[in-house]
């Protein structure tokens, strides 16, 4: 019995093993040199991160700033988004040639969303945001939701590069996103695990010595 736990434990574990973490910390004050726009604490990502939300069929973007979002000030806060094909790669001059993708969601400070033509609402709190955004918004042009790649680039105006004042993650992308089931069957393991584990140390504890 021990030795089943032990391998159903192992095998839920294996199988969750594989996804990575989503959220990605980015230093504070960490404006990207080109950057000729003011230095507002809303514009300097400190965290991002993306889940897919299995059940919904939606990927839940949240994002983090050095300070409170403040829609009086210029802004506004683009995701690129690689669903297979990433062709576009327009940042190279910026020193952030690894930054690709085929769709750009648009967040504006008042939350209102918009990407492909469809739109939809972002909620603002403080010094975040949070947008829970259809996968039918984004289809594949290749990837399954979990290979998607992810960049979030806030910039004080859509027209230059030099509006762009930071990268999250710097020069690449997040990618692997897990769904909950996957954590849940790491949860599962572990669990499974602790158990097989307390089970043989009664045992050992109930032989004579």
């Amino acid at each position: 019995m021990r030795t089943r736990l032990l391998a159903a434990a192992a095998a839920l574990t294996l199988v969750a093993g594989s996804a990575h973490a989503v959220t990605v910390s980015d230093p504070t004050g960490d404006f990207l040199p080109s950057f000729v726009g003011t230095h507002d604490a809303d514009l300097d990502v400190t965290s991002f991160g993306v889940t897919y939300e299995a059940g919904a069929a939606a990927f839940l973007f949240q994002a983090t700033f050095a300070g409170a979002i403040d829609p009086t000030k210029a802004g506004l806060y683009v995701i690129g988004v690689n669903t297979g094909t990433g062709a576009i790669k327009p940042f190279g001059g910026i020193g952030e040639p690894k930054v690709i993708f085929n769709q750009a969601i648009v967040i504006q400070k008042s939350g209102a969303g918009a990407v492909s033509g469809h739109t939809f609402t972002a909620t603002i709190s403080g010094d975040s945001f949070s947008a829970l955004v259809p996968l039918s918004f984004l289809p594949s042009t290749g990837f399954t939701p979990a290979q998607y790649g992810f960049n979030l680039w806030p910039r004080d105006g859509l027209g230059n590069n030099n509006q762009i004042s930071d990268f999250a993650p710097q020069n690449s992308t997040i990618t692997g996103v897990p769904e909950p089931t996957t954590w849940a069957l790491a949860v599962a393991g572990f669990g499974l695990m602790g158990a097989a584990l307390r089970r043989q140390r009664r045992t050992d504890l109930a032989l004579p010595a």
